[in-house]
């Protein structure tokens, strides 16, 4: 007898449904908290500060690199003119001593066109000039020149090339985190996009001299857009920012985070508001991130993606992660 197969009840199949459904989708997630959100975000912080930094750093090699390459190759260029203008000599010399002179070592020179050939003969014979001895060893020492500084040259290039090479993986990295913040931040509502063409603030603090310069520029800066790797005019990131301010100050500090803070070894204040003065550069533990004390409890800073340049006070939260100071 055949077996009959009956109807199984709406509600009972809405259950086997739900059960044969993939986890995620049977069981949604819990929508996080305000708090556990800015939580997340404090901690993508840290970790797109410090992975910045470390792409910063590896660009600076690279520009370092490409410039010491750029420096080698236009010498080898010039020396290249030399060697040049230096054979175009040889061949006249050496065309005037074979035609009129004569030359048991013209041979080469009629062969392949080669001055040196006869030259070098006719100067181990002594049948060459003292003029044109000394013309043959300009060239040879040119020549020798040449090939060194292409060599360097070569070298520098290739080294370029494997910094260039390390930013790969560091710029991923960054991205990553970049589109992890910003959509933290718009998901809370809190992405501010900045003006890249933000006139800023007019500095009127108390600060004097080479601080108050570099004070005036930073707050110039206020209202635009950080940016990873930024080092304006429309936008920067926190090392970025204070490297330019204290740039227009006169003062060279180097590009990174970490850099300015073993750069300012012998230049550490203690961390005590009543010791800083406008313009000291403030440091996060950790060195994910940094900003510039601009006077009565306040620093101005590019904090992180989606925000922008501005002036915060050092409550306890930002005073609890702050490392140490450096007044360049």
């Amino acid at each position: 007898m055949p077996v009959r197969v009956g109807r199984i009840p709406v509600a009972a199949g809405l259950v086997i449904a739900a059960l044969l459904l993939p986890l995620d989708r049977a069981v949604a997630e819990p929508r996080p908290t305000i708090a556990q959100a800015k939580a997340k975000l404090d901690k993508l912080n840290n970790q797109a500060g410090k992975v910045v930094d470390r792409y910063n750093l590896a660009n600076e090699r690279w520009k370092k690199a490409k410039k010491h390459y750029d420096g080698l190759n236009e010498a080898y260029n010039q020396q290249r003119k030399t060697v040049d203008a230096l054979r175009r000599d040889l061949v006249t010399l050496a065309v005037s001593t074979y035609q009129y002179g004569g030359s048991p070592f013209g041979e080469g020179f009629v062969a392949n066109g080669d001055p040196q050939s006869l030259l070098r003969g006719m100067a181990a014979s002594n049948q060459i000039s003292s003029g044109h001895a000394e013309a043959l060893r300009s060239f040879d020492a040119a020549t020798r020149t040449l090939k060194l500084q292409h060599g360097k040259a070569k070298d520098a290039l290739a080294g370029a090339d494997q910094a260039r090479d390390a930013l790969v993986p560091e710029k991923e990295k960054a991205k990553r985190l970049v589109a992890e913040q910003t959509k933290l931040l718009r998901r809370l509502g809190t992405f501010r996009a900045g003006n890249p063409n933000s006139p800023g603030v007019v500095y009127t603090g108390a600060a004097s001299g080479n601080a108050r310069l570099a004070l005036q520029f930073a707050y110039a800066q206020i209202g635009k857009p950080y940016q990873w790797g930024g080092e304006g005019p429309g936008s920067y990131d926190c090392s970025g920012l204070t490297q330019s301010s204290w740039a227009r100050a006169g003062v060279g500090i180097p590009r990174t985070t970490y850099e300015q803070w073993s750069w300012g070894a012998g230049r550490r204040v203690p961390l005590d508001l009543n010791r800083l003065q406008p313009g000291d550069l403030l440091f996060s533990k950790g060195l994910g991130h940094m900003g510039m004390y601009v006077g009565n409890g306040k620093m101005v800073h590019a904090p992180r993606t989606g925000d922008i340049i501005k002036v915060v006070d050092l409550d306890d939260y930002w005073w609890g992660r702050l490392l140490g100071a450096i007044r360049p």
